[in-house]
């Protein structure tokens, strides 16, 4: 069985790479003002490709500012994309956006690019941030763990995500994400057909909440992590 884990890897990988250069980029360059759609939608294709499929508890908080998320691998983004059809701002390492396909799509959906080797970054991360929330209103996502994770423990989240919600004065929303590694192991190497979980806990108004908020967030996604595990017997 193991062999054929190998070849859905491949193919889940092609789909991926396919789908974004050949049809999600020309449509959003057709189509500017539809971006948003463009990219929910042909995630959906993608993933349905991929013999994924996702389920929602909780509610998506149109108001927040930021989405807060746990982080293995691209099915992440991939399913978050085809489960809500909002134009996020993902936060990506500066070295993604040098990439071919995935390196234009991130600068033409105008993502957030982080270096994350120069001293500047948490300056200039604010700044786009706030850009976000006053200019262009649309939301930020991002990964404070800061990598992809290969186990069911949370990484330490890096503190620049809250500095930025403290000094903007941001609304977070944390999402807990399981399932996704099933999909696509980058590790491994290894895919199967399955469901990507999201729990959309409540959102924290950052300006009326206690100093150790962020502290508080790690715990409660981690609990959230050990109960789909037990409860739909899915790593995260």
């Amino acid at each position: 069985m193991k062999i054929f884990a190998k070849i859905r890897f491949y193919w889940g990988a092609a789909v991926i790479s396919l789908n974004t250069a050949i049809l999600m980029i020309p449509t959003m360059m057709l189509f500017k003002e539809k971006k948003g759609l463009i990219i929910h939608y042909i995630n959906k294709l993608t993933l349905f490709m991929m013999g994924g499929k996702v389920v929602q508890e909780g509610e998506m908080d149109p108001d927040a500012d930021m989405y807060v998320m746990n982080h293995q691998g691209i099915v992440d983004i991939v399913a978050m994309e085809a489960l809500q059809n909002n134009h996020l701002r993902w936060v990506a390492k500066k070295e993604l956006f040098d990439t071919p396909w995935f390196g234009y799509l991130l600068r033409y959906g105008e993502m957030i690019s982080l270096n994350r080797g120069n001293k500047a970054a948490l300056v200039k991360l604010v700044k786009d941030v706030n850009i976000s929330k006053e200019k262009l209103h649309r939301a930020v996502a991002i990964f404070p763990e800061g990598t992809r994770a290969k186990d069911q423990r949370l990484l330490p989240f890096k503190q620049g995500t809250k500095i930025i919600a403290n000094k903007l004065g941001l609304k977070v929303q944390p999402v807990v994400i399981t399932g996704s590694k099933w999909i696509l192991n980058e590790h491994e190497r290894t895919a199967h057909s399955g469901t990507v979980h999201f729990k959309f806990l409540p959102t924290i108004d950052v300006k009326n909440s206690p100093e150790n908020w962020f502290e508080d967030l790690h715990t409660t996604m981690q609990k959230v992590i050990d109960e789909a595990h037990i409860k739909h017997h899915c790593d995260r």
